[in-house]
């Protein structure tokens, strides 16, 4: 059964009639550019083919009512505050809040979810979940909200609402992206170009490998890089880190005094750089050539911003010595997924050899699938 009719059949069995419509919105990869968002910098993302789909309909007694396939017991809630609403219903009920917060009205709703895309493996379901009921309720309320303005009242859902100090990649992808592109995104300006990313026809693919080590961002260590983040900007003089050029990071580094503080500010600062440059490279169709920036980001997470966990580290060395052209981490970090370069024909034995490699650690076996960009939020 597809996830459109999972959450259709959902629906029905729980609310005894046909939903209005059905909206979806994809999980996403970010090809490079980590931490850098909430640091007003730049990233590149694109959406996963894997989607989050919001089965919706008018509610009959002004209430907002939203069951879940992966959930035992259904929620519901009038209009709240943040932190009235907890666990996975809050993101729902966070984004009720912030349209309302954002001067909109949104419609009392039923809402069934299902969704294919993998929980806690960094590849932002939850931002997927968000994107989905957010176009809903949009549409279903006639709401005049620009797509451009969308990613923000998301991701306030999830700051103020949920307590997860995320930056606003994740939003903007599942709602902005498009099919077979990679968005580049200025954190600062919400400017974005679409940049092509049509890997099959350069005979490459993306392969995912989710190293089934749990991810979480609603916890002391996403909040603490996010501090550090900051501490280094003001002690700097800038507005973000991203106000620090590549040339100038000697400069910068000799006026923190502060080690933790120096490596943080050295992977932003080069973070930006590497996606600055891989945009460069696939502007020119030198796409196997973005490979290394791909490493040296897995390199500057491990040693400067301090955020993989051995078995990202194994997967990705694991794919480089099969023969990937380059390969990382992806998303906040603490577990999650890792994504590779490779030719198209060697997604199986890349696969493999990162499975031995898991084997031999004595790490749960990970899953992998090759990734396509896939189209952003919309009604199905």
């Amino acid at each position: 059964m597809s996830t459109a009719s999972e959450a259709l059949a959902a629906f029905t069995a729980a609310y005894g009639t046909e939903p209005a419509g059905l909206w979806a919105a994809p999980g996403r990869v970010n090809l490079i550019g980590e931490h850098t968002d909430y640091n007003d910098g730049f990233v590149l993302p694109f959406a996963l083919p894997q989607r989050t789909v919001a089965a919706v309909g008018p509610s009959p007694d002004g209430t907002w009512s939203v069951s879940s396939t992966l959930a035992p017991e259904p929620v519901t809630f009038g209009v709240t505050e943040p932190g009235e609403v907890t666990g996975w219903g809050a993101y729902v009920a966070g984004v009720v809040w912030a349209l309302r917060d954002a001067g909109f009205e949104p419609p009392a709703v039923r809402i069934a979810i299902a969704s294919e895309v993998p929980l806690g493996s960094g590849l932002s379901s939850s931002a997927a979940l968000e994107s989905a009921v957010l176009t809903a309720l949009i549409d279903l309320g006639g709401l005049d909200v620009p797509l451009e303005r969308r990613p923000a009242i998301a991701q306030r859902a999830e700051n103020l609402y949920v307590g997860a100090p995320t930056g606003i990649l994740d939003q903007s992808a599942s709602i902005r992206c498009e099919a077979g592109r990679a968005l580049f995104l200025d954190c600062r300006s919400y400017a974005i170009e679409q940049i092509p990313f049509d890997l099959a026809a350069a005979g490459l693919a993306i392969l995912v490998i989710n190293s089934n080590a749990p991810h979480q961002h609603v916890d002391g260590e996403y909040g603490a890089r996010r501090k550090s983040c900051e501490e280094s900007a003001a002690i700097l003089g800038v507005p973000a880190l991203r106000d620090v050029g590549v040339d100038e990071l000697p400069a910068a580094l000799d006026r923190l005094g502060d080690d933790v503080l120096r490596k943080r500010t050295r992977h932003i600062v080069t973070e930006n750089q590497r996606v600055l440059d891989t945009v460069a490279l696939l502007r020119a169709g030198k796409v196997r050539e973005i490979g290394p920036l791909l490493t040296a980001s897995h390199d500057s997470m491990r040693d400067d911003f301090e955020i993989t966990v051995a078995q990202v580290d194994v997967a990705v060395q694991a794919a480089l010595a099969a023969g990937a052209y380059g390969a990382r981490m992806t998303g906040g970090g603490f577990g999650g997924c890792v994504l590779a370069l490779i030719d198209a024909d060697r997604a199986e034995v890349t696969a493999d050899a990162v499975a031995a490699a898991y084997t031999e650690h004595g790490f749960t076996a990970p899953t992998s699938w090759v990734a396509v960009a896939g189209p952003g939020a919309g009604k199905i």
